[in-house]
């Protein structure tokens, strides 16, 4: 039987009764999707928010202007900010995010296409991860939510 990254995730969520909430920029609602493609997943899983542009991440996850500007939507500060805006905005017992350049374009020299920050937070420990990811902007994307799968099921234990 080969591994499945939601499978072994969802079952932790549940067998821990913890509550998942996302904060996605760079997947579009991958992770999201993934998820509820379980039924009953409203039983571990209260919501995304979605927040694609600089003003949906300061209106919907409270993420000061001041990271933005000064560290930029895609970084480890913003990507901190994101995941603890979903823990409040959901009431969840941990929220992640995701936020990155998928591609083809928007990369530069410091950030290049590929970067991507995910983080995890229980309100009291927060975990950060950046990323180098290559190839099209479906296998960043696609791997981005990957990692934070992983990511979140490593953090729960």
């Amino acid at each position: 039987m080969m591994f499945d990254p939601v499978s072994d995730l969802i079952k932790k969520l549940t067998e821990k009764k913890l509550t998942l909430s996302l904060a996605e920029s760079c997947t579009g609602g991958l992770i999201s999707s993934s998820l509820t493609e379980t039924a009953g997943a409203s039983e571990f899983f209260l919501g995304c928010a979605v927040t694609y542009s600089n003003r949906s991440k300061e209106k919907f996850l409270n993420v000061l202007n001041g990271t933005l500007t000064v560290n930029g939507a895609v970084s480890a500060e913003t990507a901190k900010e994101m995941a603890a805006g979903a823990k409040t905005l959901f009431d969840s017992d941990i929220a992640a995010s995701v936020t990155g350049i998928a591609g083809p374009g928007g990369g530069t020299p410091i950030k290049p296409v590929g970067t991507v920050f995910i983080a995890v937070t229980d309100g009291k420990r927060t975990e950060c991860m950046h990323l180098t990811l290559s190839g099209s902007r479906k296998e960043i994307r696609e791997a981005a939510a990957g990692n934070l799968i992983r990511m979140i099921t490593e953090f729960i234990g």
